[in-house]
């Protein structure tokens, strides 16, 4: 058996810890070690039966050893796997026992799937995507380091490109593409395509700057 370490220990980690529990808990899988952060007073405050072990620029990964990226900024998710894989570092899936993973999907490595997410038939995601929620519709390409936050309203042939942010309740029409580093706001409903590093908010969304 592998030991596991989740990589960030904010909101994001202490959910990642649950869902690696319910895999176990149907399914002995991993060892789960604790936490790594180059915050280590992350824990301060908050109940959690792991500990942070040590910080990401400090850490060697050992030969049994796993990772699970538990950080939601598109951005910081591709530095980290960047420093981490220049040390040897393995990524694994988190994938919750209530998600699904359709017939003809395809994905990379180090996805992380919470509760009741999907991948539907013919969709294509890259690696270190983060699926919250929702689902990835037919026909659609996520490329990597994707966030994808809860109850997202996606739909058929949408391309969302490399480090893309979908915040909660984002909708999207049909065959829309996304353009590398956008951030789509919390509710937006977006019409149209979105440029590159673009940020939109809004119904319909619209491009904001600040």
């Amino acid at each position: 058996m592998k030991d596991i370490i989740i990589i960030g220990a904010g909101g994001f980690g202490r959910e990642l810890l649950q869902w690696i529990k319910d895999i176990n808990n149907i399914k002995p899988t991993w060892n789960i070690k604790g936490f790594i952060d180059d915050n280590l007073n992350s824990l301060n405050g908050y109940k959690c039966d792991y500990e942070v072990i040590g910080s990401i620029n400090d850490w060697i990964p050992l030969e049994n050893e796993v990772f699970a990226l538990a950080i939601a900024n598109p951005q910081t998710k591709e530095k980290i796997v960047g420093v981490m894989k220049q040390k040897g570092a393995v990524f694994t899936d988190v994938i919750h026992p209530t998600a699904k993973i359709c017939d003809f999907s395809e994905h990379g490595e180090g996805l992380v799937m919470y509760p009741n997410s999907s991948l539907s038939p013919n969709s294509k995601v890259g690696n270190f995507v983060t699926l919250l929620s929702s689902g990835v519709p037919h026909d659609a390409i996520i490329e990597d380091f994707v966030t994808i936050s809860s109850y997202c309203g996606l739909t058929r042939g949408i391309h969302i490109s490399k480090r893309v942010y979908l915040a909660n309740h984002v909708s999207i029409l049909p065959n829309i593409k996304i353009g590398d580093d956008a951030y789509i706001g919390m509710g937006s409903v977006v019409i149209r395509n979105v440029g590159v590093g673009k940020k939109v908010f809004g119904n319909p969304a619209r491009v904001i700057d600040f």
